[in-house]
């Protein structure tokens, strides 16, 4: 085989990839970026009679059912400091003259917790309008309460959607 021919091979070997490697960096180039999963903020988890329920496994949704603007939002940020986990913020779907905590089960430790940091707060049977505990606070909420509570014990065995990565 003789010189030139040689490198006339090479050189067409050497185009070749240079081709392949041209149509495949264009595919990866254009292609989609991957779509991260949602995570979920809370999952389902039971709790039996006498366990510790905590304040940075509750996740609370807090809704404004009052004409003051950002009272969900200031009242989840002052959630959060005190160690829960914030859901969703918005506005009720309907008003409010007090506080609220919408639960179908007020037994329920979580709902308890949540309710402790309230003054005059009740707790009425409603619709899962966000993630855990739904607090929905109304014309008179003024402020939490000053005593802090960090956790309760369950009274029954019960169901609440616990922070996602609290143990």
């Amino acid at each position: 085989m003789s010189g030139a021919l040689k490198s006339a091979l090479t050189l067409a070997v050497l185009g070749l990839l240079v081709a392949v490697a041209a149509v495949w960096g264009w595919a990866a180039l254009t292609e989609p970026f991957p779509e991260d999963a949602p995570v979920a903020i809370c999952e389902d988890a039971a709790v039996s009679a006498g366990t510790e329920v905590r304040r940075d496994q509750v996740v609370v949704s807090v809704f404004n059912g009052s004409g003051r603007s950002g009272l969900a939002g200031s009242t989840s940020a002052q959630l959060a400091e005190r160690g829960f986990v914030a859901g969703d913020v918005g506005d009720s779907p309907q008003p409010a003259a007090t506080t609220q905590i919408w639960a179908s089960d007020p037994t329920n430790p979580a709902v308890d917790l949540v309710k402790q940091q309230f003054k005059k707060a009740r707790v009425v049977p409603g619709d899962a309008i966000g993630v855990g505990v739904v607090v929905v606070v109304g014309e008179r909420f003024k402020a939490l309460r000053s005593q802090q509570v960090e956790s309760v014990l369950a009274q029954a065995d019960a169901t609440f959607c616990k922070a996602t990565g609290s143990e």
